[in-house]
């Protein structure tokens, strides 16, 4: 359906109908209400480029990715949460646009997207510890909102987050009570916000349970199939290996439990093993009952609520930064048992 065809619905003239779906005040509460609830019933969508031209924006959000984050796109944790920010997009009429830049460029690529009027704000993920992104945007005045935070950034800025200090604190805490005493730690990159307040909760659980934390036990790469299975085969071929491992990832935890059952082991029983982000559409961890003991948390809930905010940012640009701390579920499966007797 078109907006023709819903005005002739309404018995309406077309710009009233474009202006009761694009907010203007001159639109009367109940005619505005009318027109959203047909506009729902037909199933009508308004496009994004007239509503720009009536309202003076592009309709367009932006997502600024560095090449250095060379497997981002094909992330199912950055798919997921695309796949959640764009169904809000749309609610809120809407596009989105990617943008890949070379390190050190991602300064450029938001003046020209601000210079072109070519986005209404920006997401920004993966944030760096003391991002130097979020000044610049809150300079820029170009409305944005981050998945994640950034240690060390002391100015306001609109973030949407999971509590992961607090969530690997959890974890390990789980372990030590199942009698673990030598827990590794898989972590992703830890020039990643999130990353570090992760090490972060894992350290404090040791301390405060009267435990040291061991170096040789401690490490963090990019979070592939491959460093799960690598560091596994190194970590089980210490003279003391560890009894249980927390990872960062799925997908760090689908080589981490390779490399269990090609040295002979069962996960679970001789080696227990967490992971962090098991909710995942493409990805999932077992179905009635889950594969990996995990820290759940729905990257794609994360998408729409960013999402959301950005759009009433927009709407309002002296709106006062949003923020939005998620938590995580401990979810336990097949992967975690009692520590194994010597």
């Amino acid at each position: 359906m078109n907006l023709k065809t819903l005005a002739e619905q309404l018995g309406l003239s077309q710009t009233t109908v474009s202006r009761a779906l694009n907010g203007y005040p001159e639109v009367s509460e109940a005619t505005r209400l009318r027109v959203q609830q047909a506009a729902e019933q037909f199933g009508y969508r308004p496009n994004s480029r007239a509503k720009g031209l009536a309202t003076g924006r592009a309709m367009m959000i932006g997502h600024v990715i560095p090449t250095s984050n060379k497997h981002e796109m094909v992330n199912p944790v950055f798919g997921d949460f695309v796949a959640g920010a764009s169904e809000a997009y749309a609610k809120f009429g809407y596009d989105m646009m990617f943008t890949r830049v070379q390190d050190g460029n991602a300064e450029q690529a938001y003046r020209e997207l601000l210079a072109k009027r070519a986005v209404d704000g920006v997401v920004l993920q993966g944030p760096l510890i003391n991002d130097s992104r979020i000044a610049l945007l809150n300079k820029m005045g170009l409305p944005f909102v981050v998945h994640g935070r950034s240690t060390g950034v002391s100015e306001a800025y609109s973030w949407v987050d999971v509590n992961n200090k607090r969530a690997f604190e959890r974890a390990t805490e789980f372990l030590i009570d199942l009698g673990h005493r030598r827990i590794a730690l898989l972590n992703g990159l830890e020039t990643m916000d999130f990353a570090q307040r992760r090490r972060d909760g894992y350290l404090h659980a040791l301390k405060h349970r009267g435990l040291a934390a061991s170096p040789d036990l401690m490490r963090a790469q990019e979070m592939t199939e491959v460093y799960g299975y690598r560091e596994t085969m190194s970590l089980l071929a210490l003279k003391t290996p560890p009894t249980a491992i927390l990872t960062s990832s799925m997908i760090t935890a689908i080589g981490v439990r390779r490399a269990i059952e090609d040295s002979g082991l069962k996960m679970g029983r001789d080696i227990s093993v967490i992971t962090h982000d098991d909710d995942l559409s493409y990805l999932k961890n077992g179905q009635d009952v889950p594969i990996f003991t995990a820290l759940r948390s729905s990257v794609r809930q994360a998408g729409e609520i960013a999402a959301a905010m950005l759009a009433e940012l927009i709407d309002t640009p002296d709106h006062a930064p949003m923020t939005r701390m998620l938590e995580a579920e401990l979810v336990v499966g097949c992967s975690s048992g009692p520590a194994p007797q010597d």
